[in-house]
């Protein structure tokens, strides 16, 4: 097993970061009207954006549909091999098609060159060879050249699809932005995200209800609150009047003060040692806001009260971190 040079290594993968750091940077200059046009195409598409490309450019490709798709511009991945092959059937009058490669004339693009054209949808081209037939083919092209690959060997696209990448980046921000695309939309492309969740996820989804809501009536002694409380696992429980309404919360906190002030826990009842006025929220807020609320007070459960201040749930902490909004 050969060993490596450590100090050559090093060097070489620095100036693999260097190199590619410069191909982006000399992106910046040729943010134009060109580019102004592009998205302005794009924002007319009333149909979806369709990427596609070939080898690295399509892999490249590929991950620009996706950050396209979720930052508010519909898009999808098409590889070139397959576009002639049935796949081009995906595409209608009403898309418009980003086509990516660094020299402008891989083969499988060129094909169907005149098959999109016959559709009357617009084109832009990514590509690092302006005077290549797809550059000059499309509405737009977009220089994505770079002085130099990454690569020693000036073979392996490196450099390249890192500037590629980084242009379809800028694109899709100008278009987020351009768009209005808010955190809201963000989440819900992305539910399964912990900005998701924080966005989405209401008190209502995750609170306890029914007959898993850890309360007693007035004038319950205290034994039985707190039997109430290590039924339902909330650590506290809430005290409601006949009329449903939230009188006040017995907390861990109150039982710990009860206990030092040596409190007969058979013959006090519970609404004299409750802690009154305790923090609540609606079923409608964010769990976000519940996370913010427990934070301030330097709690770990609250109660949840409709309009009227009738108890229809309860959660904790302990709902927070499973739902993943901690």
């Amino acid at each position: 097993m050969p060993t490596i040079d450590k100090k050559k290594v090093q060097s070489l993968a620095r100036a693999v970061l260097i190199t590619e750091a410069q191909a982006v940077t000399a992106l910046a200059d040729r943010i134009d009207d060109l580019f102004s046009t592009a998205c302005q195409l794009c924002m007319d598409c009333r149909g979806r954006i369709v990427v596609t490309g070939m080898g690295k450019s399509g892999h490249i490709g590929s991950k620009i549909a996706a950050t396209l798709a979720s930052t508010g511009s519909p898009a999808f991945f098409v590889h070139s091999g397959e576009a002639s092959h049935g796949d081009l059937g995906m595409i209608t009058g009403e898309d418009l098609v980003l086509a990516v490669s660094n020299s402008g004339e891989t083969k499988e693009i060129i094909t169907i060159l005149p098959l999109i054209k016959r559709l009357g949808v617009p084109m832009i081209a990514m590509t690092g060879n302006p005077d290549s037939t797809l550059a000059k083919t499309a509405e737009v092209n977009l220089d994505v050249s770079v002085a130099e690959e990454a690569c020693p060997l000036q073979l392996a696209p490196t450099a390249s699809t890192t500037a590629t990448l980084a242009m379809g980046d800028a694109l899709a921000v100008a278009l987020l932005e351009s768009r209005g695309f808010t955190e809201e939309d963000f989440a819900r492309s992305h539910p399964g995200g912990s900005l998701g969740r924080r966005l989405l996820l209401h008190v209502d989804d995750l609170m306890h209800t029914g007959d898993l809501i850890p309360k007693v009536l007035v004038g319950t002694p205290l034994s039985e609150g707190l039997l109430e409380m290590s039924r339902k696992g909330l650590g506290m429980t809430a005290i409601v009047g006949q009329d449903g309404k939230l009188t006040g919360v017995f907390t861990d906190g109150d039982l710990r003060r009860s206990l030092d002030n040596a409190v007969d826990i058979h013959t006090t009842l519970v609404e004299q040692v409750m802690t009154k006025n305790g923090k609540t929220i609606r079923p409608d807020m964010l769990a976000a806001e519940a996370v913010h609320l427990m934070d301030t007070h330097k709690i770990t459960a609250l109660i949840v009260v409709d309009e009227n201040d009738k108890v229809i749930g309860a959660l904790n902490v302990h709902d927070l971190l499973r739902a993943g909004i901690m």
